[in-house]
């Protein structure tokens, strides 16, 4: 949903003349800019703090570099970057749709076929990132844009930009707590098959709202990860088993991002998912 722009809020962003706000992230806001064109991107202007640290910039710089490898039908590529300039940023195409996370708070948990059209759609975009050598690393609900032909995968990569398997000053981990692997919670190097934990708790999320670990405070949270069974007793039975193997605690009980797609391969010939949002 965009936003208008506050006071005190940039009118320009390199090139970019911005026409209002999409969102904050884990590294600063994004606005909606507008090319001299007239293209439309989604620009994440990177938080002050972060822009001081060198150390910071190092990791955001060989991130740029990683996310500009990928693109494909489900994925909003990066089509232009700062990573030098006093205020650094990146610019991704805009993708018009709502998030996962508004259009499940506007109407409600998505019907059990739009889930299914949703996991085939995010499976078939984290094969073709694996395939890359790249990982998301950062898959949740306001991650993945609902557009008129599919789903799409944003900040692909970009969690990376404060360390693979980082921790905050509190001894916490980077990333959404609830949907982050048990291994990347507990700081250890997160593979492939993070991406296809986070995607199962993405899929829970859809299919009834909340998140398969609850809500409550981050540590809360990340115990649950670690600990604890995911709650899958309201996800509809014809996705709750391939939701509970993707939220297998072992990876290697895991299925990778292919076979998930194999498995949800026939819900490509299902309605649009735009037809499940409005």
């Amino acid at each position: 949903m965009v936003q208008e722009l506050r006071p005190g809020d940039p009118r320009m962003i390199g090139p970019y003349r911005l026409r209002g706000r999409l969102g904050v992230g884990g590294m600063g806001q994004v606005f909606l800019g507008l090319s001299a064109e007239g293209r439309l991107v989604a620009m994440r202007v990177i938080r002050a703090d972060l822009a001081a640290d060198p150390q910071f910039l190092v990791r955001f710089r060989q991130e740029v570099a990683v996310a500009r490898k990928v693109s494909g039908p489900f994925t909003a590529p990066v089509v232009d970057a700062d990573t030098d300039g006093p205020v650094p940023w990146l610019a991704t195409a805009y993708v018009a749709g709502p998030s996962l996370d508004d259009a499940v708070a506007e109407r409600g948990p998505l019907p059990t076929w739009s889930v299914l059209k949703l996991a085939a759609g995010l499976a078939e975009g984290l094969s073709a990132i694996h395939a890359a050598g790249v990982l998301h690393r950062n898959l949740k609900p306001s991650n993945v844009l609902l557009a008129k032909y599919g789903p799409r995968m944003s900040d692909i990569g970009l969690s990376r930009a404060s360390g693979p398997s980082a921790l905050t000053h509190v001894g916490l981990p980077v990333g959404w707590p609830g949907f982050i692997s048990p291994e990347q919670a507990e700081g250890r190097e997160a593979g492939p098959q993070g991406d296809v934990f986070s995607l199962g708790a993405v899929l829970a999320f859809a299919a009834t709202g909340e998140g398969p670990f609850g809500t409550g405070s981050r540590m809360a949270l990340v115990y649950r990860v670690i600990h604890c069974p995911p709650d899958l007793d309201r996800v509809p039975a014809e996705v709750r088993p391939l939701v509970g193997r993707c939220l297998a605690k072992d990876p290697g009980l895991r299925p990778t991002a292919r076979e998930v797609l194999t498995e949800t391969s026939a819900a490509r010939s299902m309605p649009a998912l735009a037809a499940a949002v409005g």
